[in-house]
């Protein structure tokens, strides 16, 4: 069976619909798949070659907390709105989430501090399909999706059963309802197109549908898993307007 491409298994029902994800193909009923072509998109949604991201020649955001002058240069000038999830240790599945906000001319605002996983071995600089480790970078967020309806985001937002999913997780978790609310990272993907889209620009050997979603109470296969609450939270806050974007790795990593 080829669907073997999101960050955990799903139901044979919904292979067809996300064969080469990243977050969404199965096999076994367990979280098994090549996380589709994952090669880096930059914070401005273009295709960067991984291991040699360019910073950007712009003025950089007012400090974030935790993010050295290297993450900094990364988060475009006009964002309004940075998710910084931030690793307990390289090889870690634990992390926390921050969602910070500013207006303009003014500071960043943190919002609380929200526990998350990741991807089984923890994080990489330079991400492969089955790496079983999450992308660090800073990503743009612009679509969203989910089995379930639409919580109230600003952004696109693709309702589909085609996000259903079963089957058990690394640590024997069910995974069932873990597509209920997702929203794409801009890894290796198209914005602008529904999360189920799985066009990678860098092909499929680097990965892909590197996705936030509901935290099934298992590290994921490179994915940002958050609870239900916290993640419909993050939908209802993210506004296009903002230019939101993730900044996740590490803490090592992001304080360079």
């Amino acid at each position: 069976m080829r669907a073997r491409a999101l960050c955990i298994s799903m139901s044979l029902a919904a292979v067809a619909a996300l064969a080469l994800a990243g977050c969404g193909g199965i096999a076994s009923g367990r979280e098994n798949s090549q996380a589709g072509p994952a090669a880096a998109t930059t914070a401005g949604g273009q295709p960067s070659q991984p291991g040699s991201a360019k910073i950007p020649n712009v003025t950089l955001p007012m400090q974030l907390p935790g993010l050295g002058p290297h993450t900094l240069a990364q988060i475009p000038r006009n964002t309004r709105q940075a998710l910084v999830v931030s690793g307990q240790g390289r090889n870690s599945s634990h992390s926390t989430a921050v969602l910070y906000q500013r207006a303009a001319g003014a500071g960043w605002q943190s919002g609380a501090v929200w526990p998350a996983r990741n991807a089984l071995h923890g994080w990489t600089d330079d991400h492969y399909a089955g790496d079983l480790r999450s992308p660090t970078g800073v990503f743009t967020l612009t679509d969203a999706g989910g089995r379930l309806p639409d919580p109230g985001t600003k952004l696109p937002y693709d309702r589909s059963n085609g996000f259903a999913i079963s089957g058990t997780g690394f640590d024997g978790e069910s995974l069932a309802g873990s597509f209920d609310y997702v929203v794409a990272i801009n890894y290796n993907r198209q914005p602008g197109r529904s999360p189920r889209d799985w066009t990678r620009p860098l092909g499929a050997s680097r990965g892909g549908g590197i996705w936030l979603h509901v935290d099934h109470g298992g590290p994921t296969r490179g994915c940002i898993g958050l609870s239900p609450a916290h993640l419909k939270e993050l939908l209802r806050a993210l506004d296009p307007a903002a230019h939101p974007v993730i900044a996740m790795g590490d803490a090592a990593f992001l304080e360079r």
